[in-house]
């Protein structure tokens, strides 16, 4: 099934078992004061799960170099320490490991270590809209002490133990601000034609290899860099060769950079759309007579059946993940044991990964929660009592499905309850919406994996006051019965076509040609996006690239107006203020070419048969007509699931939105699913006189919970939205949105 994803390999001297790199992600685990065992274990798990070669985060070559204060520096003592340990736990997992070597340059956040305080270092001194600062010019002596940087950081990677470095070339860090027109400027030894501006990375890469003759050296180049006055495509093949010339083992391929209008890494893009970009550097280094060098495609690869499909064509040579291994450390070696359908699929939403990375938070994954965590959370660490256990989940949205199977892998029985037909809570609304059937497919993932472990899962069973008997069974329950939507005092809220957000999403198509949305965070976003995109497959590669006339022909023609005329309403703040930063400019984008109206800063006065009254921020009144008004205006707990808990006196923890729905979202949920179960487990294992519940019989549970019981099917029901919000409602991220409208193969792909 994986023939050409399973061929071993080689680059330089290093032999490679098949075709996966585990790409660059920087993770704020690299400055942690905890000597580098968190980076270890999380690179030692993947590692074990099978990637062929991981590729570190960016570690900067020098202070100035350091893109924040969450970035370690290959000089500083304490975190060679750390790097090393990172090594050695890769190797005794079975695996390869390289270095990646990183200046950000006018990407350097002001007043990082280096910069004396003062602003960073760039070719020329050109306005950073990521880093909102203009970087000093760097003169003659600061280019060759970079590039010597560079070159001391290669041997310091050998003496540590990698097995190969990666100089950090794309993505609008340094190396490519000097092969593009619009940050080098110069007109010297270093700048004004092609030849001049791609001398930088062919010094640094000479330097590279003349400090570490024979060590595997890989050079990450920009295919695209998506900026207006950007590295020129004959440039960027000229310098491909230029690097194999100058002893590159292998060019691995990014594109984008922060300050790029195109989407690069969003759910909106489909799956293997920069392919092309490698393969074009694989042509211009086989017209050179290079073509033996390897080229390592990227970005938007989520499943090994699309690098399968990639790497058949003969035109790359290994495929770089990043994200899909922080969803599944053993992405790799599930799919060769047969069991693809297994994996947890990266769903693209960036929140505990990309947008965390611009910040000083730990990365972490919304589908994987344990994912930088994991020398926290271990089956030895969590389960100190040899006795197996029942547990009782309720509620079967994201929150409860993490803390189901957390319950399941650490070896208790577990049987889950959930109030309507379907599971998956709100997070199973977001498989509806255009570009997130990902989010489905999860759901499907998680109640599937419910049937493997032999879990009941018991639908249509709304847990209340007369479950108490029932859940006084168990030996404890975590709690995630969700959130309820916000009905606000409005006169004309009973007029028969106004609606709540779940009755919107659960018959779009019964919705007018005129709807009125009240209420602006996330969940009115994708619902704008529901009914204005309808339910079309994702775009081709080829369509969204001529769509943003990425491969240099005219746009492609504006879609048609849609049918349905939508208006999203808040009283204060940005609409879909909450959603993450990397992935709110494109949804608004889509929104507005859609039509979409967006109104802010208005008082709601009446719903009225023909719509909704307000009197908009410059005070005058308005009517906005509407067929149907959707209220979206935030959510409240579901309490009398805790009530009943509370009367049957049995242990419990809570996660999801029961905990407050306030800056809810499915990140915060699923990490409070797994720690609620850890919490549970060790709770009820320190009580020497709890006995455990498993050998009662369910089948009570069962009988109980009528004729809606049934167990989990292998293949789920239900579709997937961010916990109490499908991108993020309520959320809060005080991050710059402008550092995030591409990614970095230092911070994920």
């Amino acid at each position: 099934m994986f023939d050409h994803v399973f061929r071993s390999g080689a680059i330089g001297g290093l032999t490679l078992p098949h075709r996966i790199v585990m790409g660059a992600m920087h993770l704020n685990l690299e400055a942690l004061e905890d000597g580098g065992a968190a980076l270890a274990a999380f690179y030692a798990e993947r590692a074990g799960g099978g990637a062929a070669l991981i590729v570190t985060g960016g570690t900067a070559v020098s202070p100035a170099g350091a893109g924040g204060p969450g970035y370690g520096m290959v000089g500083d003592p304490s975190h060679r320490a750390a790097l090393r340990r990172a090594a050695d736990a890769v190797h005794a997992a079975g695996g390869l490991i390289a270095l990646q070597l990183f200046h950000a340059g006018r990407y350097a956040l002001p007043g990082v270590a280096g910069t004396d305080g003062g602003a960073p270092f760039a070719p020329s001194a050109v306005y950073s809209k990521f880093s909102r600062t203009t970087p000093r010019e760097m003169s003659a002596a600061d280019i060759a002490g970079t590039v010597a940087d560079f070159a001391r950081g290669a041997e310091a990677a050998r003496e540590l133990g990698f097995d190969a470095v990666e100089v950090m070339g794309s993505e609008g860090y340094l190396i490519n601000q000097f092969t593009a027109p619009l940050t080098n400027r110069r007109d010297d030894a270093w700048g004004g034609d092609a030849e001049r501006r791609r001398r930088f990375p062919v010094e640094v890469m000479r330097a590279v290899r003349a400090a570490v003759p024979g060590f595997p050296v890989l050079f990450r180049m920009s295919g695209a860099d998506l900026v207006e006055d950007g590295t020129p495509p004959q440039d960027t093949a000229a310098l491909a060769v230029a690097l194999a010339e100058a002893g590159a083992d292998a060019l691995a391929v990014g594109v984008g950079w922060h300050e790029s209008p195109v989407p690069t890494v969003q759910a909106q893009v489909p799956e293997g759309t920069w392919a092309v970009f490698a393969k074009d550097v694989k042509r211009a280094l086989r017209g050179a007579g290079r073509g033996a060098v390897p080229v390592i495609a990227s970005n938007r690869f989520n499943r090994l059946s699309q690098a399968e499909e990639v790497l058949a064509g003969g035109d790359v040579d290994y495929v770089a993940m990043a994200r899909p291994f922080l969803a599944d450390p053993a992405i790799v070696a599930k799919s060769r044991a047969g069991r693809a359908a297994a994996v947890d699929l990266c769903i693209a939403c960036n929140e505990a990964c990309i947008d965390r990375s611009f910040g000083t938070e730990r990365v972490s994954c919304l589908v994987n929660p344990r994912a930088g965590y994991e020398a926290e959370f271990t089956a030895a660490a969590a389960s100190g009592a040899s006795a197996r256990r029942r547990y009782a989940v309720v509620g079967a949205g994201i929150a409860g499905l993490q803390a189901a199977r957390t319950l399941l892998a650490l070896g208790h029985e577990v049987e889950v309850f959930e109030a309507a037909a379907e599971p998956g809570g709100q997070f199973r609304l977001a498989g509806q919406v255009p570009g997130k059937g990902d989010f489905a497919r999860t759901v499907r993932h998680h109640v599937a994996e419910l049937a493997e472990y032999g879990a009941a899962l018991h639908l249509n069973h709304r847990i209340g006051h007369k479950d108490a008997a029932l859940l006084a069974a168990f030996d404890g329950v975590v709690l995630t019965s969700g959130v309820l939507p916000v009905r606000p005092a409005l006169p004309g809220l009973a007029l028969p076509h106004v609606i709540d957000y779940a009755q919107a999403f659960a018959d779009p198509d019964a919705l007018g040609e005129r709807v009125a949305v009240i209420g602006g965070g996330g969940i009115a976003v994708d619902l704008a996006h529901l009914l204005t995109a309808g339910r079309a497959a994702a775009s081709t590669p080829e369509e969204f690239l001529a769509a943003h006339a990425v491969t240099g022909g005219s746009p492609a023609a504006a879609p048609a107006r849609p049918v349905r005329a939508v208006t999203v309403m808040r009283r204060g703040g940005r609409v879909g203020a909450g959603i993450g930063p990397s992935t709110r400019w494109v949804a608004m984008a889509e929104l507005r070419a859609a039509g979409v109206e967006t109104l802010v800063g208005v008082e709601y006065e009446e719903i009225t048969r023909e719509g909704v009254v307000v009197r908009e921020a410059e005070g005058g009144r308005r009517l906005v007509r509407a067929d149907h008004v959707v209220l979206a205006a935030g959510q409240e707990p579901e309490r009398d699931a805790r009530y009943a808990l509370l009367r049957a006196g049995v242990p419990f923890e809570a996660a999801g939105g029961v905990t407050g729905a306030d800056r809810l979202n499915a990140v915060r949920a699923t990490a409070q699913g797994l720690r609620a179960a850890h919490r549970l487990v060790a709770r009820t294992a320190s009580d020497p006189h709890a006995a455990p519940a498993v050998a009662a019989a369910s089948t009570a549970a069962a009988a109980s919970a009528g004729p809606g019981a049934v167990p989990a099917g292998p293949d789920g029901t239900g579709s997937a939205t961010a916990a109490a919000a499908p991108t993020g409602q309520n959320r809060t991220d005080p991050t710059n949105e402008a550092r995030a409208n591409a990614t970095a193969g230092a911070c994920g792909t």
